[in-house]
């Protein structure tokens, strides 16, 4: 996979885009652990949302390059 898109004569990194995508899968699954009742559990909601993102872009960022 290139390390970099073209974009309208610009190149865009790969990484943003695997940053946009964990984004919004980091949406759902908030939304999804709300839904549940996993919330309720956890002793610091944003630290583990933040360690979910990270967890999630380091995936994506691994699988591009």
């Amino acid at each position: 996979m290139p390390r970099e898109i073209a974009l309208l004569d610009a190149l865009i990194p790969t990484l943003l885009f695997a940053f946009m995508i964990s984004v919004l899968l980091s949406w759902a699954l908030d939304w999804l652990f709300a839904r549940i009742g996993l919330y309720k559990h956890i002793w610091y909601r944003a630290l583990f949302r933040f360690a979910v993102f990270i967890c999630m872009f380091s995936a994506l960022g691994l699988l591009v390059y």
